[in-house]
């Protein structure tokens, strides 16, 4: 006769280890990233509901090009002024990819890449 294990309830350390993984991605993404600003990407990665069922890998990358497109660029500006998303997208394209330049990230924003 088989015994079946019962299924087991989720791990109240479940949010915990995906706070980890998450940052493990984030330092990886970008090793050279302010603290302060390391925390806001990370809790942006935990809060989004879009985000929810991303990797830890995904959730962190598509995290950190939001952060830095609204946070540390002109493109929200560049929306009020009229721009289209593309357009506005696209002039703050490489001031984005110097900021993860100076992150030390190995990775770079591609002109077709969502993350809002």
């Amino acid at each position: 006769m088989t015994r079946t294990q019962p299924s087991r309830p989720p791990s109240p350390s479940r949010p915990t280890n995906r706070r980890a993984a998450i940052e493990s991605a984030v330092r990886i993404l970008a090793p050279r990233i302010p603290r302060h600003e390391f925390e806001s990407v990370t809790d942006h990665a935990l809060g989004s509901r879009g985000l929810h069922t991303a990797s830890p890998e995904t959730a962190a990358w598509l995290s950190l090009v939001s952060y830095i497109r609204h946070r540390l660029t002109d493109y929200d500006s560049l929306l009020d002024e009229g721009y289209d998303v593309e357009s506005a997208r696209f002039f703050v394209l490489d001031e984005m990819n110097a900021i993860l330049e100076g992150w030390a990230s190995p990775r770079r924003v591609q002109g077709e890449e969502e993350a809002d």
